[in-house]
């Protein structure tokens, strides 16, 4: 049975209790077996892996993930493997350069096992794919798994992997980080180079570790965080130890409930496992307040509704003007609308998200030092209701699923989801953990201490 952290593989690989060849031989069994039913990989580098296990076998330490294996979200360039993007063209997406977060986990010792399935386009909440296959929930297949890095929570999750990259645009981390069962962490807007990954939107794009804890979401935080000269948009900001700061003392800690929106028209079974984690957390030590914050709907549909879509349409216009047939209706639906935002649109909602910003961050973080609140408003759905009824319908469907987690893209606060409870259904529910600018290692060091007082780690789905 596979049930490795990233923090345990190195531990026992240093201690040389596990091989990297020993690691890697027993994820590829478990993927050959797995996949097919649960759709999480699509491309598998079994050779590749193997022989970057037996040369890490045979060296002193390269960094601090040496031989733990990993995957990545199929929008990241990696040498050698095509980069679909979820499409159903294999090499979809060209870079001069590979991924900067994918080569500096492999610098720091990382086994790439291969490339994960995923929404085509990074365009979808849910994570079906008719192209490589529906990706299946872990804990109940035919379940959807959250998008779009839909493989990447539901390779995690089912121990395929000791951990994976995803993107997060709307929600594409933390949805399926939540649904899955996992932890996920969107960084602050420029804590991690997007440079060789495809872009959705510049202006909304974040590259995040996704974990079974919130140790192993700081490990790998800390290898890939950092200013990054391909990515201009990168802060130059200095790299804290994330990991040493984990376990300090929560208490005293400000923790705002922003009731609200956030809290409206949530499945009672979220609401319910949502207020218990709070609870948990006030047992901590830390001061909860009940926070009235701005409304995010204006931001949300001027920012994440127009921006995103603008900056879509041009960045994927080629494939949207000249083979449209190729793509999913829903996903054509929410393109093409790109192609119409004026100028004017865009610029104004490139203004009011920035005074937007400036308000929610003075105003929220001089009465807070973090947010929590759920992460989905409803425990995972199955994939047929999800994909049911017309066009019109599923994407509006996709605008609900993820409307708690898309003011955060806007805001470009660092957001960690993790684990909060189950549905009566045996389905993961999430709870988000929200920050200021840059203070990913106060967001971790709730996370971890929550996860400590909560247990939810401890389960996993039964897939053997």
């Amino acid at each position: 049975m596979i049930d490795w952290t990233v923090a345990g593989l190195v531990e026992a690989i240093r201690k040389k209790t596990l091989s990297p060849v020993e690691v890697v031989r027993g994820y590829l069994d478990r993927i050959e077996r797995l996949n097919p039913k649960l759709s999480h990989f699509i491309t598998v580098d079994a050779e590749g892996a193997l022989a970057r296990a037996r040369a890490l076998e045979g060296e002193p330490p390269r960094g601090p993930l040496h031989g733990v294996p990993l995957a990545y979200k199929d929008l990241c360039a990696v040498a050698g493997l095509a980069t679909s993007c979820g499409t159903k063209t294999p090499d979809y997406f060209l870079s001069a350069r590979d991924c900067t977060a994918v080569t500096r986990l492999s610098r720091a010792g990382a086994i790439t096992l291969g490339k994960l399935n995923m929404s085509e386009l990074a365009m979808g909440p849910f994570g079906d794919n008719a192209h490589h296959g529906d990706a299946q929930n872990p804990w109940r297949p035919g379940h959807i798994t959250g998008g779009s890095s839909s493989g990447s929570g539901g390779a995690v999750a089912a121990r395929l992997c000791a951990g994976a990259l995803g993107s997060d645009t709307g929600g594409s981390i933390r949805l399926p980080a939540a649904v899955c069962g996992i932890v996920g962490l969107k960084p602050t807007y420029g804590r991690v180079s997007r440079a060789g990954a495809m872009a959705l939107s510049w202006s909304h794009d974040h590259l995040g570790p996704m974990t079974l804890t919130v140790r192993d979401c700081a490990l790998l935080l800390g290898v890939i965080a950092g200013r990054d000269p391909a990515d201009a948009t990168s802060s130059h900001r200095k790299v804290p130890d994330y990991t040493a700061a984990l376990d300090g003392s929560v208490r005293g800690l400000r923790v705002g409930v922003p009731e609200g929106y956030y809290f409206d028209g949530l499945h009672p079974e979220v609401e319910r496992a949502t207020r218990e984690a709070i609870e948990v957390i006030g047992k901590l030590g830390t001061r909860m307040e009940r926070l009235t914050v701005t409304d995010p709907e204006p931001m949300v549909v001027a920012c994440n509704n127009k921006m995103v879509a603008a900056e879509a349409a041009a960045i994927h216009s080629r494939i949207l003007k000249e083979r449209p047939g190729e793509l999913q209706p829903a996903v054509l639906a929410r393109l093409a609308p790109g192609l119409r935002v004026s100028a004017y649109d865009y610029i104004q909602g490139s203004r009011l998200r920035a005074q937007l910003t400036r308000e929610f961050i003075t105003d929220v973080f001089s009465r807070t030092d973090v947010l929590v609140a759920p992460t989905i408003p409803e425990p995972a759905p199955a994939l047929a209701e999800a994909k049911s009824g017309t066009t019109d319908d599923v994407v509006k469907r996709m605008g609900r699923f993820s409307r708690l987690t898309r003011p955060f893209n806007a805001l470009g606060l660092p957001v960690l989801s993790v684990p909060c409870g189950f549905s009566a259904a045996g389905l993961p529910i999430g709870l988000q953990i929200v920050g200021r600018p840059f203070d990913e290692a106060t967001v971790l060091r709730l996370g971890h201490a929550y996860e400590e007082a909560a247990g939810w780690t401890g389960r996993r789905p039964d897939l053997d």
